[in-house]
């Protein structure tokens, strides 16, 4: 465990299957104050997640060219950054950016994941539980997002989100990826394009 603990610049996770509910909550009150290690729990089991440096570099990022736009386009909104989403007894997630759009609500309206090697689409039956309306995936240089829908979450093309609807994504795309080399270059150009 200490190992997993350390500082890396790559993600380092832990599965751990056929869990109750009630011990992943005794582990989360075990490394509450642990602001490095990131829990979620869906159907039995555990996952602990250390995200590295190059990981909080892109969802930083992401974060920041979204509150950019937020701002230039007078959209009302609170950042929930990792905030732990519940619905108790089934699943807990912790995305790595999160926001409420037009006001405070108990579910974020738009949760980010940025995957390296977890966190991919398995983890919208946990936010699908959650009924969190859209969740993005920012994985292998691609920005994918899922709406939820009656039936589920389906892959679309565009945000469907109040505001967000005429958001260039291949814009935000290309910018994502400048900020592997200057976000200050990335955030400088998504700024002047929006």
């Amino acid at each position: 465990m200490a190992q997993l603990l350390a500082e890396s610049r790559t993600n380092q996770s832990v599965r751990l299957s056929g869990h109750s509910w009630f011990q992943f909550k005794q582990l989360q009150a075990a490394i509450q104050g642990s602001s490095k290690a990131r829990l979620y729990y869906h159907e039995g089991t555990i996952e602990i997640f250390m995200p590295g440096k190059d990981h909080e570099s892109f969802k930083s990022l992401i974060g920041q060219l979204l509150e950019l736009f937020f701002l230039k386009h007078g959209i009302i909104y609170k950042s929930t950054g990792s905030m732990t989403q519940e619905h108790d007894g089934q699943t807990s997630v912790q995305a790595d950016e999160s926001y409420c759009i037009g006001g405070d609500k108990s579910i974020p309206d738009l949760s980010i994941e940025v995957v390296y090697s977890s966190g991919n689409e398995a983890k919208l039956s946990s936010y699908q539980a959650l009924k969190c309306p859209e969740v993005w995936f920012w994985e292998d240089g691609l920005l994918l997002i899922y709406h939820l829908r009656s039936t589920g979450y389906v892959r679309v093309n565009q945000s469907e989100l109040l505001g967000l609807e005429a958001m260039d994504l291949e814009l935000l795309s290309r910018c994502i990826l400048k900020g592997e080399t200057s976000h200050l270059e990335a955030a400088q150009d998504w700024f002047k394009a929006i």
